[in-house]
């Protein structure tokens, strides 16, 4: 049975499709079928902004035209045959997908008493729980608490049930106030309350180059689409404008002002300043040639805008333009996704209206979940090569979406230079020199007190330590951050070898190794060892199941070990299937509560049909989540035939048995393999943080 939430506002300009596009993005973690439906839309033709954003999620396979119900016009001319056109439309897509999100009228052509009855109406013959988004903006608690008794009452009263009310647009100071207030009014409801969002309401530089009649006259055009957070005016001297800049914002400055546009490039290129959204030159005036060169030479990507109009025109028109959430602005995407996350529970909105996790678990699904869980309990995550720019664009999707927060190792304004001319905002980073004499000589004594044994001196460890993989690596250690991910610059080797030597092995695990998580189209499994152990002796590889059982449970995946060989169960003899069995019977015996067979063929331990004759009484064959393999050869071979050849998204590989996080990334690593990485080492930080928090049996006892 098809299962919809209604999202509805008992006025206009709620911001309602942010919450909308949040609870999709939650809904897409529990089913691989999630469409979007819009019951009425406004008339004219003009695209409706709200279905284009929601229909062109990455979890939606729905066309525009698929996702609409009637426009004001039909609903006006025969409100009766527009209700049963929605009931049917609805009922249609209720066919095709397993959860629907809907997404109520904007208050565009009726009067508001009409339209909430409207909403309502369509809510209640849907039989969808409604979720009331209220505006707080420029209203007090006790307003903001009687509006949403108002909205409650109104789809109570329509036979509708209200499950939740979310105050959007809050006052950032007034968030707790705001939900005590509606929850008094309305106390059987689950309510939250957003805080109003610089980043969503603001204009796009495009719409400010639009607004002013503007014309590009140099600048990475890719960059229109980014957001402007406030405006200068600069009609001052540049040591006054210089010391007014904010981060994004866009200056305006009269055209004939020659001296301000270098003085600005070159404060968007020195990292000690903001990062500029854009410049607009005012008047029309035409730069002169030695001007445009030096300009040039400087900057490629800020735009630069003339406009014909004066200063103070342009500076009204800009100051005027209003923005809102749209699919072609991926700073406002996870600043929404961002925002939802953090003051949402959507899961107890899930459960109000009683969503059950699909069997069925597709790539998109998986990362979604993980994106979750990271935000859950952010960890510090730190990043040894900092200037590079796949990492610093991680870094800013990263911080965006507030999955973690992160450490940059590098020189502080070289950073921040090579982002603001990237255009990244790394604002939130933390960046830290690995020159730090303070932190040097800490970490140096730290390191020389470790490898004394080897004979390492302070001097020797002062050198070493000034590395940004070993650098990184006791930041780490001495819990300054949770986790570290390297190795887009570095080596393997380089990025792993300050782990054996600083954080080593956790108790219990006799060698350090890894797994990829697979995503197929259908589930996720997990493949080790892939990376790091050549030959495996039987208890290595006995530890190696156990470990990646540990990991497979760590990213919610039911761990079912099969420990793979050329022959299944006892048909087959020799060395290397000996090496499995002993494995098998050592993983057996140390770990009783954890379903394992071995030797077992892969075919067996996928195949349902084949597991049942070849063995048709085990719980793992046919049915394998956990797959071990007995050598590197087999497994790395192994795991990039399945990536190529099925399509499969390989995740990692993925670091285990180490007492804190350490992930390596390949050279090639694209930023979305970054930020992957980056999440994975958060939820291993949280779940190695509550390993060290959960009771011994000593404790126990």
């Amino acid at each position: 049975m098809t299962q919809s939430v209604y999202i509805a506002s008992p006025e206009g300009k709620t911001g309602k499709s942010m919450v909308a596009f949040g609870l999709l993005e939650a809904l897409a973690s529990s089913s691989d079928r999630v469409g979007v439906f819009r019951p009425v839309v406004r008339s004219g033709g003009a695209a409706d902004e709200a279905v284009r954003l929601l229909t062109s999620h990455p979890a939606v396979d729905q066309s525009y035209e698929d996702a609409i119900g009637v426009d004001y016009e039909q609903m006006l001319a025969d409100p009766e045959a527009a209700q049963e056109r929605i009931l049917r439309r609805h009922r249609e897509l209720a066919e095709r997908y397993s959860l629907l999100v809907v997404l109520g009228s904007d208050y565009d052509d009726l009067a508001n008493p009409t339209e909430l009855s409207f909403n309502a109406e369509v809510a209640a013959n849907l039989g969808a729980p409604v979720v009331i988004v209220l505006s707080g903006m420029g209203r007090s608690p006790e307003q903001i608490g009687s509006l949403a008794a108002v909205a409650v009452s109104e789809f109570s009263g329509h036979h509708a049930t209200p499950i939740a009310v979310v105050v959007n647009r809050a006052d950032p100071e007034q968030l707790e106030v705001a939900r005590e207030a509606v929850t008094a009014k309305v106390p059987d409801t689950l309510v939250a309350a957003i805080p109003e969002n610089p980043v969503i309401m603001a204009p796009s530089v495009q719409q400010l180059k639009d607004a002013v009649d503007g014309t590009l006259l140099q600048g990475n055009p890719e960059w229109l689409d980014r957001v402007a957070l406030g405006t200068l005016v600069a009609a001052m001297s540049l040591p006054n404008v210089l010391e007014r800049l904010t981060e994004n914002c866009t200056v305006v400055a009269p055209g004939d002002r020659y001296d301000l546009l270098p003085g600005l490039v070159m404060a968007q290129q020195s990292g000690t300043f903001p990062a500029l959204s854009s410049i607009i030159l005012t008047g029309g005036y035409e730069i002169p040639d030695s001007v445009t060169r030096l300009v040039e030479g400087l900057q490629q990507d800020l735009p630069v805008i003339a406009t014909e109009l004066p200063t103070f025109d342009t500076a009204v028109q800009v100051a005027g333009t209003g923005g809102r959430l749209n699919v072609d602005s991926p700073q406002k995407l996870d600043a929404a996704r961002r925002a939802v996350a953090e003051h949402l529970p959507t899961a107890a909105v899930l459960e109000a209206f009683e969503v059950s996790r699909s069997d069925v678990v597709t790539p998109m699904m998986f990362e979604f979940e993980l994106l979750a869980r990271a935000r859950g309990e952010k960890k510090r995550i730190v990043l040894p090569e900092g200037d590079e720019p796949r990492i610093i664009a991680a870094a800013e999707a990263i911080l965006a979406r507030g999955v973690a927060d992160l450490i940059l190792l590098g020189e502080e304004n070289a950073i921040r230079s090579k982002a603001s001319q990237l255009g990244h905002d790394i604002s939130e980073a933390r960046i830290v020199s690995p020159h730090d004499p303070e932190l040097v000589e800490r970490f140096a004594e730290e390191y020389a007190r470790l490898r004394a044994k080897k004979g390492v001196t302070i001097e020797q460890a002062r050198e070493s330590i000034q590395d940004v993989s070993y650098f990184g690596t006791m930041m780490v250690q001495l819990g300054e951050a949770d986790g570290m991910v390297s190795g887009a610059v570095h080596s393997t080797a380089h990025t792993i070898r300050p782990s054996f030597e600083i954080i080593k092995t956790k108790p219990g695990a006799q060698i350090v190794s890894s797994v990829f998580l697979m995503a197929l189209q259908d589930r996720v499994l997990v493949y080790g060892d892939c990376a790091v152990n050549p030959d495996p002796t039987a208890d290595q590889l006995a530890d190696i199941a156990a470990q990646s059982a540990q990991t497979a449970e760590q990213f919610g995946i039911d761990p079912r070990v099969a420990m793979l060989s050329y022959s299944t169960g006892s048909s087959g003899t020799g060395a290397d299937v000996d090496k499995v069995r002993e494995a098998t019977e050592r993983v057996r015996s140390e770990n009783p509560e954890l379903s394992v067979e071995g030797p077992i063929q892969y075919d067996a331990a996928v195949d349902v049909s084949v597991a049942k004759t070849k063995l048709p009484d085990s719980a793992v064959a046919g049915r394998a989540t956990v797959f071990v393999f007995p050598d590197l050869n087999t497994g790395n071979n192994t795991y990039k035939a399945v990536q190529r050849s099925a399509g499969a998204i390989a995740i990692g590989p993925v670091l285990q048995g180490l007492n804190k996080p350490v992930n390596d990334l390949s050279r090639g690593a694209l930023v979305e393999d970054i930020i992957n990485t980056v999440v994975i080492t958060a939820i291993q930080a949280q779940a190695a943080d509550a390993e060290a928090s959960a009771p011994t049996t000593k404790d126990q006892a």
